[in-house]
């Protein structure tokens, strides 16, 4: 059966596999459905929603993110060399809150660029 569809904006909004003609649909391939793409031409799959890191994670998640990541060691020695404040917010804190100025200081220190930032919170948060 053919695949019509309804495309509005360049989104594709409906999908009519009902053998009826409906006015304003237009003929698509079989695995055209909402979301795909239309420029005039021809059908592209849809973009994928980017997902936001977290902005924060738990201090169990960040240092198994840590230790797995094998920076453990870098970032304790980090710390150790920081003030009394810095050190005490790394062992007693409940959570780990990416836009905190000592996050962006330990992250600048071991070269991260914002996007390994991103990539880090991400995969702690998976754990």
């Amino acid at each position: 059966m053919t695949n019509l569809v309804l495309v509005g904006d360049g989104v594709v909004l409906q999908s009519d596999r009902s053998g009826a003609e409906p006015e304003g649909f237009v003929e698509a391939p079989d695995e055209v459905c909402p979301g795909y793409l239309f420029d005039g031409h021809g059908f592209s799959p849809p973009i994928p929603q980017l997902i936001p890191p977290p902005d924060r994670v738990s201090a169990r998640q960040f240092r198994m993110q840590l230790r797995k990541s094998g920076l453990l060691a870098a970032v304790t020695g980090w710390v150790a060399a920081q003030n009394p404040l810095v050190q005490d917010s790394f062992q007693y804190s409940s959570t780990f809150v990416r836009s905190e100025p000592m996050m962006a200081a330990g992250f600048a220190a071991l070269g991260f660029t914002d996007e390994q930032v991103d990539q880090f919170f991400a995969a702690a948060a998976a754990l």
